[in-house]
């Protein structure tokens, strides 16, 4: 989990998240009585990741949701930003990556939600995407 040996790291992880809040636009929390605070500048910077580009996933090119709405197409027709995971042809594992590793886990694994279908498409499109700041937005919901 998060990088950590899951055996001996595991149960800091959880107490981590299960005291956690946001302050300051910090996520704040507790391990073994010891507050922990994390920036998103030290969570971009620990995990190296991008931050430049879009800050909003739903700011993906609208040319590009065109697009990839017939390249996901198992049968070639135009897809809903909201379909089954059976309907996408071979992105069938990176929304599988997208839904498990990246966004918060709730709903079903097999419907694509539309916030999950644009991160698709910015990674299939190579838009630049300021992941530091996306995923820290979604670690603050966990």
């Amino acid at each position: 989990m998060v990088g950590c040996m899951s055996d001996i790291f595991e149960t800091a992880l959880i107490e981590f998240y299960q005291n956690a809040s946001v302050r300051d636009g910090k996520v704040v929390s507790t391990v073994q009585g010891k507050m922990v605070e994390i920036s998103e500048e030290i969570f971009s910077w620990n995990f190296q990741l991008p931050v430049e580009g879009l800050i909003d996933i739903n700011e993906v090119p609208k040319d590009l949701i065109f697009d990839a709405r017939t390249e996901f197409s198992f049968t070639g027709e135009q897809l809903t930003t909201s379909c089954k995971k059976r309907e996408l042809k071979e992105y069938r594992l990176l929304s599988d990556i997208v839904a498990k590793s990246i966004t918060v886990k709730a709903g079903s694994f097999d419907a694509v939600t539309h916030e999950r279908f644009l991160m698709m498409t910015a990674i299939f499109g190579g838009v630049s995407v300021n992941w530091g700041r996306l995923l820290f937005k979604i670690s603050r919901i966990w």
